[in-house]
């Protein structure tokens, strides 16, 4: 018989073993002390496929990038693959090696999948959104960042799980387990890119709807876990960006989010590509999509991240 203590270091052994050589993070902190909120899910170690996609997450985690000048804001980051895997290492990791070069902190988020057995199934990674967050806040004084700058960034369902923190940062989505759980989940500002951001039709045709709330959501449960629909004048300042020709998430999602923001008299910066489809990270060299980092570093400028 294993108690948890031993689970948790064989784990942690085993993600640090695993990730070793796909990114150059400073370390892999598990997210919870125990089980994670609600029970279920998957054992054994984490599925990570050839292109650096992960499943079988049965301990969600953070990895810390930390830079070799720190300027004191930090940036949780969540990779999109419709809650079915999560791309770390097409989208997560070079962002996070990005904002380390400029001295942000980079905190990536490997959140619990829906569609792994999780009892609190479209909950789950909400509930490790919020934690996250809060870890952040409460480690603020020992590794020297600044509480009022922390801020998130989300790729495809990476972005809608980032925007539901974003805009849901005042639902208690699990129940306060230490310390940790005192602090803020509201993160500073957001950053979605080509991010699913509706589940109601007729833009619900995405793998991040069906992995959430089924083939059949009635009307309230596609509303209620739709990022759009929670945007309050109290919600901090969103960057969008993406393209037009975009087959996965239809364009019309930032165009919705950006709507809401303005209606509630939130900072909003959308920026719309001509073509560049889904999926391209941090920017696909000969297309649009390359120029999008350079506009985000403009506005984390002046928002007071670089």
């Amino acid at each position: 018989m294993v108690d948890r203590r031993s689970f948790l270091a064989a784990t942690t052994f085993a993600l640090l073993s695993a990730r070793a050589q796909a990114a150059p993070s400073n370390s892999v902190i598990p997210l919870w002390p125990e089980s994670p909120p609600g029970g279920g899910g998957p054992t054994g170690g984490l599925s990570i496929s050839g292109k650096g996609a992960v499943t079988n997450v049965a301990m969600p985690t953070l990895e810390v990038f930390v830079p070799a000048r720190p300027n004191g804001a930090s940036m949780l980051i969540a990779a999109g693959g419709g809650y079915k895997r999560i791309e770390l290492e097409k989208e997560a990791y070079p962002a996070a090696r990005w904002l380390a070069a400029r001295g942000v902190t980079a905190f990536v988020l490997t959140y619990r999948l829906p569609l792994e057995g999780w009892s609190d199934r479209p909950l789950a990674p909400l509930q490790d959104a919020q934690r996250a967050l809060r870890y952040i806040r409460a480690e603020a004084g020992s590794r020297h960042l600044d509480a009022s700058r922390v801020g998130v960034l989300g790729f495809s369902a990476g972005g809608h799980l980032m925007g539901l923190a974003t805009t849901r940062s005042a639902f208690a989505s699990y129940r306060a387990t230490d310390a940790i759980d005192e602090q803020s989940a509201r993160p500073s500002l957001a950053s979605l890119i080509y991010p699913v951001i509706t589940l109601q039709p007729p833009y619900d045709h995405t793998s991040a709807r069906r992995s959430l709330v089924g083939k059949h959501p009635d009307e309230q449960e596609s509303a209620d876990w739709s990022v759009e629909t929670h945007v309050r004048s109290g919600c901090p300042p969103v960057f969008l960006v993406q393209a037009e020709d975009d087959p996965i998430s239809d364009p019309q999602n930032t165009i919705l989010m950006a709507d809401a923001c303005r209606k509630a008299g939130v900072p909003v910066e959308m920026h719309r590509l001509p073509s560049g489809g889904h999926g391209f990270g941090m920017g696909k060299t000969g297309t649009p999509s390359i120029q999008w980092p350079g506009w985000w570093e403009e506005w984390l400028r002046a928002n007071r991240f670089l």
